[in-house]
């Protein structure tokens, strides 16, 4: 095969990758459902709080979490700066070297996280775990880490 052929997708293999790109598009939607039902919280709130809850000192400078999250800084900027005016996450300047920022969760911001956690493991073990084995789950752990280390080149 020369290289400006292209190997397409036997039927089975477009099958299974086309259930990926809905996966990709329906689990979030049902997560962040389910969130909602118990908070005020969105996934990508949820997954801030979490960050920074996990950091020491509960906060990151907004470069490192942008990296942590994979998203665009100013993507992440903004919504920081609506979790902020929902006093979820507070903006502090860096004393060390007076040029970045970091960004610290907030004793609301643990409190919402807090609260809505149970819910969240709940939806996650309802809709994403439910019925795997032990044997698909350490399957499926590999498969994602692999595909990780590929496209995160």
């Amino acid at each position: 095969m020369s290289e400006t052929e292209v190997p397409w997708l036997n039927e089975r293999e477009m099958a299974v990758w086309r259930r990926w790109l809905r996966v990709q598009t329906e689990l979030p939607a049902a997560l962040g459902r389910a969130l909602a039902q118990d908070s005020e919280l969105s996934l990508q709130d949820f997954e801030t709080l979490v960050v920074l809850s996990e950091a020491p000192d509960e906060r990151l400078r907004i470069s490192a979490l942008a990296d942590q999250m994979d998203w665009e800084r100013s993507r992440l900027s903004h919504h920081l700066r609506r979790m902020a005016a929902r006093g979820l996450v507070a903006k502090q300047d860096c004393q060390e070297d007076g040029r970045g920022s970091f960004v610290m969760l907030t004793d609301e911001g643990r409190a919402a996280l807090e609260a809505a956690a149970p819910g969240h493991v709940r939806a996650v073990r309802g809709i994403f775990l439910e019925g795997m084995t032990d044997d698909e789950l350490e399957l499926l752990g590999t498969f994602l880490s692999r595909v990780l280390e590929r496209a995160s080149v």
